[in-house]
């Protein structure tokens, strides 16, 4: 891509954009990479003109796009991180050398990964926009994976499959989690990845012409109730979001509804109601498959409706109706309301990514790697799934997090006196399993005095544990003091 190209598309994508300082650090790491090349023999400024490309395209900041043109810098060349700082200020030298960290341990699976972790966690918690860099640096080194030997080519897929594309989704950035995965999977599973694309390939083109069609009855539709819309288009389902849908149904592709999904984005939230009623007054709903993630979204920031519905042509359709703003969040998620302080680090002020400063505290509180690394893969790398209270607040926990769990995330005291809960309006044991959707309300024994030690067994988050395990140790020391003044 030449320079003006580039450019062009900055201002394009953000037209309030600081041209001269991007500009300036353009050329600085044009000049730095000068006769150096990638694997595959091309000029090796392509890989963080692209990165940055990427991080304009996900309208991030000038900083971060002037970190994406220079994160390279320190570290392959012979121009300095002082260097950088002091070229273009402690902002974008903060975040280069944020990247630069990541980057120095190879993957070699997720136990011997903790130090990279704690790094990660500390560095997002500092400033998340320095993962979102990653992110983008990560995907075109996905791009261009087919230059590398096998063995390398796997290990950085792995890497990204396991490690970065659960981060991008735990914070809602649903474009990029797909990116990744997609891209990783070739190199990680090439066989279940050749099944499938023989598997869907032709279903999947059938799929597409008929949603095409069908969008245009959409339109139409919509046109005749004089519903104003942005758009309809179809959205095939990510490969490797496709796999694991289809292991769940035993592969089974008749199960998979939103193989080819339809996406209607109008202009305000009464139109996306009123474009759901109209449409299952021509195409009747599937039962239990109506969701409405406006009134109650999904705890990473997620909104849409989502209904699946008989068309008269005997076609099953998904489709989501949501607002351009939803569909920006959806995509983009963290970087489609991001809020900048004067100082280096973005701020964190949605309470949805609260978890991310806790992630970097745990690493201080917990010493031991084990513990650590299983904290790790219960508030990270484990399916997500959310809980409501019977207000209608939304609880984000881990899969199979129990009452126990969901009580002290409400508050310390009322795991502490959690007698006994209902789900769903139905009373239920304490160790019971949660699902996403389960309306959870915790009975509290005011006279109760603390957890029995075999919560500890039942109890899933690292929070609820540490919680128990604290007033298990106060009661022991108390026990332990008692029968000392006894003797």
């Amino acid at each position: 891509m030449k320079r003006e190209e580039f450019l062009h598309f900055i201002k394009e994508q953000r037209s309030d954009a600081d041209m001269a300082l991007i500009e300036r650090a353009y050329d600085f790491a044009e000049t730095a990479h000068q006769g150096q090349l990638r694997k595959s023999g091309a000029p090796y400024f392509e890989h963080p003109q692209a990165t940055a490309y990427k991080l304009a395209g996900l309208r991030l900041d000038d900083a971060a796009i002037a970190a994406g043109l220079l994160h390279d810098v320190p570290e392959d060349t012979n121009r300095t991180l002082d260097e950088v700082r002091q070229q273009f200020g402690k902002e974008v030298g903060f975040l280069v050398e944020g990247v630069t960290k990541l980057g120095q341990l190879k993957y070699r699976g997720i136990q011997r990964y903790l130090e990279n972790l704690r790094r990660m966690f500390v560095a997002m918690a500092q400033d998340i926009r320095v993962i979102v860099i990653k992110f983008a640096d990560r995907i075109h080194n996905l791009e261009t994976l087919s230059a590398l030997p096998p063995d390398k080519r796997r290990r950085i897929a792995l890497e990204s499959l396991e490690i970065y594309a659960p981060i991008a989704n735990r914070l809602g950035i649903g474009d990029i989690k797909g990116q990744i995965e997609d891209l990783a999977f070739p190199y990680v599973y090439p066989e279940e990845y050749d099944w499938l694309i023989d598997k869907v390939s032709v279903t999947r083109r059938q799929k597409e012409k008929y949603v095409q069609i069908f969008s245009g009855e959409i339109e139409h539709i919509l046109t005749e109730h004089h519903i104003p819309y942005i758009s309809v288009h179809g959205r095939a389902k990510h490969l490797y979001s496709l796999y694991k849908k289809l292991l769940r149904h035993n592969r089974d592709l008749s199960q998979i509804y939103d193989l080819v999904a339809l996406r209607i984005i109008v202009d305000n939230v009464s139109h996306c109601y009123e474009t759901l009623g109209i449409i299952h007054k021509f195409c009747p709903p599937l039962k239990g498959r109506i969701k409405d993630y406006i009134a109650q979204p999904k705890p990473n920031g997620y909104q849409s409706l989502h209904t699946t519905v008989f068309t008269d042509a005997g076609e099953i359709v998904e489709m989501q109706i949501r607002t351009a703003g939803m569909h920006e969040e959806a995509e983009y998620g963290i970087a489609a309301h991001w809020h900048y302080k004067e100082t280096p680090g973005a701020s964190m002020s949605k309470e949805r990514y609260v978890w991310v400063q806790q992630l970097a505290k745990m690493q201080k509180e917990i010493q031991d790697e084990e513990q650590y690394l299983e904290s790790l893969k219960i508030d990270i790398f484990q399916t997500r799934i959310f809980v409501f209270t019977p207000r209608g607040d939304v609880i984000d926990m881990p899969e199979d997090a129990t009452p126990i769990d969901f009580a002290y995330h409400i508050h310390t005291d009322i795991g502490h006196k959690c007698s006994g809960a209902k789900v769903n309006d139905q009373l239920v044991p304490l160790d019971t399993r949660l699902k996403s959707g389960d309306v959870v309300e915790v009975m509290v024994d005011k006279h109760r005095q603390g957890p029995n030690s075999d919560w500890l067994n039942i109890v899933k988050t690292h929070s609820a544990k540490r919680h128990v395990q604290a007033w298990l140790n106060k009661r022991n020391d108390q026990d332990r003091k008692k029968l000392l003044d006894k003797k």
